[in-house]
Order: C-alpha cells, then sequence, then structure tokens
C-alpha cells in the first residue's frame, strides 16, 4: 500500500520536544546490543560536532517551534561530556524557542562515578535526572543485573537530590518470589525518600533475553498473573495515598511534576531525536538514524545527518500510534483530536460496540470525544487496546 497522501504539515506553535541519544556505556550490560557501545576512549571533539550537525539538520527542517522538553538518553548519558551538554542544550535554545519551563532531563545509574558529575551536569543546564535505581534489595539488584548496590544507589539519590530540582527514580515489582509484603515494604521506602515523581514498572519477560532464557530452562518462575495484579493494586493504593497518584500506566507524580517529554510521546506530539538508534516523529513523518555508532558517524559526514529513515506514516497509522500511546494516561484521548491528526474520521477510530460493551464493567468510560481506561481497565490494558482500537 502507497503513503497515504495526507500528510499533516507540522503545527508551527505545538510545542515539541528533543531527544538525544548518547550510545556509550562504561561497561557490558544485559540492555545494551553492541558491544562498540562499550568505550573507554571517546573522541569528544569528533561527536559534539556530529551530534551538532545532527541537531542543526532536524532543526532546519522544523526549527523555530517552543521548545518543551530535552531528554539525554541512551547507554550512559550521564557519562557525557558536561561541556557537550551544555552546548546542545545552547544550541537547541538557538534553533528553537524554549519555554519558560523547559525541561531538561537525563537519564544516569546510580553510581558513585556518575553521581560526582551531577553537580557539573546541573551547571551545564540539566535540571531533572531519572535514576536506575531498579530496587531496593541487593538480591534484587544482583538479579536484574545491575553493577550497584542498594547503599551506592541511595548515595547518588542523595546526591541527585541535592543538585537537581527535579528527580525521578524506577522500580521494578512482581519480581520472582516477591510477597505483598515484601513490596509493600519496599514501595514505603522508595516514597519515603520524597521525590515528586517515580516509575514502577512490573518485571516483563521479553523474548530473547536472559530472563526468557531462565523461563525455558525451568530456572525462573514469573510472577502469578493474579498476584502482580494484586501488586499493581498495590501500587496505586499507596501511591495515591503519598499525593503521587498515577498519570500513566507505570508513572506517578504530584501534580504539575509529570515528566513533559514522556507526556510528548504519549499525547503524539512531535520531537526530534538524534545520535544513533534515535527514532522521531516531525509532522507525520517517523524518523530513525543509524543505530551502530559507526554508521551514524559516517553517515553525518557524508550527508550533514545521522538519518537512516524518514518515512510517511498512513493515516491508520497515525490513528493507531496515537490511541495506542494516549490510553495508557489516565486523562485518556481526545478522538477529535486524533481525527485532525490523522485525517480519518472520529467515529471510525473505536469500535463503538467493544467500548459499550466494556463501560458497564468499569473498564473504560466515554464521554463525547473523550475516551478514558479507567484505573480498572489498566489492569487489563493489553487485552483492552485490541478489542477497541478499530484502525
Amino acid at each position: 500500500m502507497s503513503p497515504d497522501p495526507f500528510i499533516p504539515a507540522p503545527d508551527a506553535s505545538a510545542p515539541m520536544a528533543l531527544y538525544v541519544h548518547w550510545p556509550f556505556c562504561v561497561s557490558k550490560c544485559p540492555y545494551c546490543d553492541f558491544n562498540s557501545h562499550v568505550r573507554a576512549d571517546i573522541d569528544t571533539d569528533a561527536w559534539r560536532e556530529a551530534l551538532l550537525r545532527d541537531l542543526a539538520h532536524e532543526a532546519a527542517l522544523n526549527g523555530g517551534r517552543p521548545l518543551s522538553s530535552i531528554f539525554f538518553g541512551g547507554g550512559t548519558p550521564s557519562l557525557m561530556p558536561p561541556q557537550i551538554v551544555e552546548l546542545l542544550i545552547d544550541a537547541a535554545a538557538q534553533h528553537w524557542t524554549p519555554t519558560t519551563d523547559i525541561e531538561i532531563t537525563l537519564e544516569a545509574n546510580p553510581s558513585s562515578v556518575e553521581a560526582a558529575r551531577f553537580a557539573d551536569l546541573a551547571a551545564a543546564g540539566v535540571n531533572r535526572v531519572s535514576l536506575g535505581l531498579q530496587a531496593l534489595e541487593d538480591d534484587a539488584l544482583h538479579f536484574l543485573g545491575r553493577a550497584h548496590d542498594v547503599r551506592e544507589g541511595l548515595a547518588a539519590l542523595e546526591v541527585a537530590q541535592s543538585v537537581f530540582g527535579r528527580v525521578n527514580f524506577d522500580l521494578i515489582y512482581a519480581r520472582p518470589g516477591q510477597s505483598e509484603a515484601d513490596w509493600e515494604a519496599e514501595l514505603a521506602r522508595g516514597l519515603s525518600f520524597g521525590t515528586d515523581h517515580l516509575s514502577l514498572y512490573q518485571l516483563t519477560i521479553e523474548p530473547g533475553t536472559r530472563f526468557a532464557t531462565l523461563v525455558a530452562q525451568g530456572k525462573l518462575s514469573p510472577a502469578d498473573p493474579d498476584h502482580a495484579a494484586t501488586l499493581y493494586e498495590q501500587t496505586q493504593a499507596m501511591t495515591a495515598a503519598a499525593g503521587i497518584p498515577a498519570y500513566e500506566i507505570s508513572n506517578h507524580a504530584r501534580r504539575g511534576q509529570e515528566s513533559r517529554h514522556n507526556l510528548t510521546y504519549w499525547r503524539y506530539g512531535d520531537y526530534a531525536g538524534i545520535g544513533p538508534g534515535a527514532h522521531g516523529r516531525r509532522g507525520g513523518l517517523a524518523t530513525l538514524r543509524h543505530r551502530k555508532p559507526e554508521n551514524w558517524m559516517n553517515a553525518v559526514a557524508r550527508n550533514g545527518h545521522g538519518l537512516q529513515s524518514e518515512d510517511p506514516l498512513e493515516a491508520a497509522d497515525r490513528a493507531r500510534e496515537a490511541l495506542l500511546m494516549g490510553l495508557r494516561l489516565a486523562e485518556g484521548v481526545d478522538l477529535d483530536r486524533i481525527a485532525r491528526l490523522s485525517g480519518l474520521p472520529a467515529d471510525a477510530l473505536i469500535d463503538a460496540e467493544a467500548v459499550a460493551r466494556l463501560a458497564p464493567h468499569g473498564l473504560i468510560r466515554r464521554e463525547g470525544q473523550r475516551l478514558t481506561v479507567l484505573p480498572a481497565g489498566m489492569l487489563l490494558l493489553d487485552a483492552i487496546l485490541p478489542e477497541v482500537v478499530a484502525v
């Protein structure tokens, strides 16, 4: 099928986001696909210039718009030279128009080496950090393949809270053998640190991972679905009582402290992605940079950008992406807005009969053109979405 001819022009007044991918790790980890990502020595001058060129190319296509967030992610972005971070922030401010409350987030592993750089990164302009704590038990961290222990992780959290205005950390629950009492104690401890945002994920067994291999060998038993559902409900109750309710299926925040960058994704806004492997969305186009660092660098040198592909999304694809992302949010989706983004009629986006069938069970609600998955439905989101999404 040929691409849909209706590709909406970027809304010059709508805020957009910038994602910067720094691919390098300091050691091999379970989440790193390329051994070439592990580098002891990096030509920082070459990387600085390449990232700035990739950024300038993207800005030439949609510059001047309001910029609501910048997110530094990837391998170990907290080991990026602060000078490069500062230059990228300054360049983004020249190409776009930063909002008065622009959010500039950096992902960090909670190690002492990275924590030692937090003050310099804050001075460079980073005002929010997301720490991959993942667990508050040493045995669990070992199981998850993390290099840090609880002591080191909490020390990094303390440093982060002293230098950044906003701090998020993540925890993974529904781990094998984790009881309700175990998770209640661990989450209560996590809530006691007073951050305004928490990302709380259930452990999932993805194909091709070490965990999937262990399950196949009978060496690992995933949490029973009913038990995982109980832990999920426990999570919602405890976070709501602490004043940081879920605004997305796995993310919790005090009012006004939601991740603005991730909200751009979930609300299906435009975002520029630069650096190896970075994805982007630009006015109905899906952009993808070369994933392997060497290939990306060669592309930048050859073409002035690291793009591997720039593909128009068909109307149904745009609508489906917007629905699948937006229905993860507690606020739900505006069907009229998705109709405008996709060019499809609003009544073609969802299966009205399925919504009517699920609504009396307290799983989903439709009020006018606002469609919302209710808290009870979030437990069954993977089953509900194929039922109600009609595109």
